[in-house]
Order: C-alpha cells, then sequence, then structure tokens
C-alpha cells in the first residue's frame, strides 16, 4: 500500500490518515471483540503506530484495559472502536478496519478465535481457522 488512508468514528470528531501498510489483516472472533464491536467478528490490522496520523479528535478518545496490557480505545462521542494499544509492544497498533473511509486494499487472511466465535455465526469462507492465535 502506497496511498495515504483516511478514516474516521461514526460522529465524525475523530479523524485520521495511514501512511504505512496494513499488516496480519484477520477476523477475530474473542468474545471481546464481539462485545466491543456488536458483531460476529472484528476485522482488523496490525498498523504501525509512527505511520497513523490523528488530524482531529484525538481529545476525544477514552481508553478501556481489555487485557492486562491492552487497551481498546473509542470516541467518547459515538463509542467507535479506533485502536488498540499493547503495553508489550507499543510500537504497534490494533486496528479496526470498519473505521476507514477508503479502501485499503487488503483482505482477511485467516480467522482467529474460532473456538470461542458466536454459536450463531456459520464461518462461510475457505481461510484458514485457528482456534485461538495462529501458531508462530
Amino acid at each position: 500500500m502506497t496511498d495515504i488512508l483516511g478514516g474516521s468514528c461514526l460522529c465524525g470528531k475523530i479523524r485520521y490518515q495511514i501512511t504505512g501498510p496494513l499488516e496480519g489483516v484477520l477476523n477475530c472472533h474473542c468474545s471481546m471483540c464481539r462485545k466491543a464491536h456488536g458483531a460476529a467478528f472484528r476485522t482488523r490490522a496490525a498498523v504501525r503506530k509512527a505511520d497513523l496520523e490523528w488530524l482531529a479528535g484525538e481529545n476525544l478518545m477514552t481508553r478501556f484495559e481489555s487485557s492486562p496490557g491492552e487497551y481498546r480505545l473509542f470516541c467518547s462521542i459515538c463509542g467507535s472502536n479506533m485502536v488498540t494499544q499493547f503495553d508489550e509492544n507499543p510500537q504497534w497498533l490494533g486496528f479496526p478496519l470498519g473505521t476507514l473511509d477508503d479502501d485499503p486494499g487488503v483482505k482477511p487472511q485467516y480467522h482467529v478465535f474460532v473456538g470461542s466465535k458466536a454459536p450463531w455465526h456459520d464461518i462461510a469462507d475457505d481461510l484458514p481457522q485457528w482456534q485461538g492465535l495462529p501458531k508462530t
């Protein structure tokens, strides 16, 4: 990816741009992602913190420690999930593709945490599936 990607929260008060690649795109079916996004899964990528610039509304974000050392940042006005920060890996952010206004030119490569997926959702593609995180 060489183009700049833009995005925003639901109310439009938080805006950002990404100038680097989106890596490791996946669909996460864990219960925390399902609850945070109100959906069967969250499609997310990893983005370098240095490649994401907040253009407006950064001060409107609030954060929630969903797991020890992992913080979900969201808009305090509309509730849109913006990024996840990691104490153990501060140079990377978990980035939900749903807030993009532009086509990222990437697609999910696999599903994770299918062992806790919503029982009412059937995965209908041929992407690899992992019960938890992939073994590296």
